[in-house]
């Protein structure tokens, strides 16, 4: 079965080009276009991963994300925040708020694809205790 990612953003070019390329890729994907809606699906059909936007109408990008992860049923699900936010403290306040990965807009949709996949390449196999995947080692 195909891995479920939702795609969130105001602009639609933009859904529309990550949907393209995901799925080309073989991924079923769902699209919104702001965090309401976004919090709408995710309700409704359990994505497996979160590709989203920060500047968006109604709900932005991080407050869906502080909702989704104060949800024990949504807090697991991936998310890759995609976004022209690029400020140090930007991409500083991304990754404490619990992204998964930080892409910058204008982005290459192959960049994007090669981290999807390599979150789900992580979650099927996660680290032992003995694999030092995800730590910083000197």
């Amino acid at each position: 079965m195909a891995k479920r990612i939702l795609a969130v953003d105001d602009e639609k070019h933009i859904v529309r080009l990550i949907q393209v390329n995901l799925e080309r890729a073989g991924y079923q994907v769902s699209t919104a276009n702001d965090g309401v809606q976004a919090l709408d699906l995710v309700a409704q059909e359990r994505p497996d991963l979160i590709v989203l936007d920060w500047m968006m109408p109604q709900l932005n990008g991080m407050e869906t994300l502080k909702r989704l992860k104060a949800n024990p049923a949504t807090a697991d699900i991936p998310v890759i925040m995609l976004t022209a936010k690029s400020q140090d403290a930007d991409v500083f306040k991304g990754w404490q708020s619990g992204v998964d990965c930080y892409l910058t807009k204008p982005f290459n949709p192959m960049e994007l694809l090669t981290f999807v996949k390599r979150i789900f390449e992580d979650l099927e196999n996660p680290p032992d205790d003995d694999d030092d995947r995800g730590r910083i080692v000197i």
